[in-house]
């Protein structure tokens, strides 16, 4: 690998052209187009973009379990994300296997550590609550700081079995024992959407609020609840994890002209739906909010400025001198392109990503 690298001539969002030098790891400087030399350059001629590194919020990245389950790199630079967030694949018990692998690959990697020890390994993880243990889930945390950013809890019917509302509430306890926001799935009741909606505090997350289930952010009319409108007031952060199961386009519609905004897009993506759909990569979920009428920028802000704000990284959502660097590089083509959503519904967009290339932790990759 070339230890100096020029992208010349692209496109950041506001339009304007640049060169960009990576040297060392790190960005060393940003100059005019076409004015930067250096041991390899290429030049994309002001017809790709570059945004700081694409992160997704919600992925599942330990392949040893199936179905939820992949491998780190697969799904995480090779589409052109250079962080990814495991969206407790793990609990107690394995997230220490989770960090070895991380150190393995070159994506970087944190995750929401699961509140039950055994993690997806079954598929019912808050069923049993004498698998929600206080003092392990505690010692992770306290080993792996630097990698657990929150706690996930997956609180749907299939998921939490006869226990209803009580794991959010055990969640809760765990949050504030240990200082971390969590990180809710929310999909088919029991318990109905108000009752998770009211253990929810700032920074906590929403994940899968498009889903086209009854028990979604929505009434009947598709107006959002009065208490996750209260939600979103007290700070409570809504990223999209599409998934197999969880993304709606109707949904989307609702939320978009009832002004509810995502903060985050994230893909929940796993072997599953990478190979088969309907997520298939990051670009293509982004596909679709363009679809919807979004800007670009706010897209894009999505899945950098405003993800990594919510890590509290803000140096992995921006482009700057100094800073390692962390960039996805990608074009906006006008062609047709076929989107189908997790009910099946389709849509036909003018447009599409495609991603070129990343550079993550200064070493550049074409995709």
């Amino acid at each position: 690998m070339a230890d100096n690298v020029v992208l010349q001539n692209i496109k950041m969002l506001d339009g304007t052209s640049v060169d960009i030098v990576v040297e060392n790891r790190k960005i060393v400087d940003i100059v005019s187009p076409g004015t930067a030399t250096g041991e390899k350059v290429i030049d994309y001629k002001n017809k790709v973009y570059v945004s700081s590194g694409w992160i997704d919020m919600h992925v599942h990245a330990f392949p040893e379990f199936d179905p939820y389950g992949d491998d780190i790199d697969e799904i995480g630079y090779k589409t052109g994300v250079t962080t990814i967030v495991d969206a407790g694949s793990t609990g107690a018990d394995r997230v220490h296997e989770l960090v070895s692998n991380s150190k393995n690959s070159k994506t970087n990697v944190f995750a929401f550590l699961n509140i039950s020890r055994i993690g997806l390994k079954r598929v019912d993880e808050l069923s049993d609550l004498s698998l929600l243990n206080k003092e392990e889930l505690k010692r992770a945390v306290e080993e792996n700081k630097d990698f657990i950013v929150g706690l996930k809890a997956r609180i749907s019917s299939s998921v939490v079995g006869a226990n209803d509302v009580e794991p959010l509430k055990i969640a809760r306890e765990f949050s504030k024992e240990t200082d971390l926001p969590l990180m809710v799935h929310i999909g088919s009741g029991p318990p109905d959407i108000n009752d998770v909606l009211d253990l929810l505090e700032k920074n906590d997350v929403i994940t899968h609020f498009l889903n086209g289930k009854a028990n979604n952010l929505f009434d009947d009319e598709g107006k959002p609840l009065p208490k996750a409108l209260d939600a979103i007031k007290r700070g409570v952060h809504l990223d999209v994890g599409h998934g197999n199961a969880s993304f709606s386009f109707k949904t989307a519609e609702q939320a978009k002209k009832h002004d509810i905004h995502f903060n985050t897009i994230s893909t929940d993506i796993y072997r599953k739906n990478r190979l088969h759909g309907p997520v298939y990569n990051m670009a293509s979920v982004l596909n679709k909010f363009l679809c919807l009428g979004y800007p670009l920028k706010e897209v894009i802000d999505a899945v950098t400025v405003n993800a990594a704000g919510w890590l509290n990284k803000p140096e992995l959502g921006r482009i700057a001198k100094g800073d390692v660097a962390n960039l996805t590089l990608f074009s906006v083509e006008d062609e047709k392109v076929d989107l189908i959503d997790s009910e099946g519904e389709k849509r036909e967009a003018d447009q599409k990503l495609v991603v070129k290339g990343v550079v993550v932790n200064g070493e550049y990759i074409e995709c």
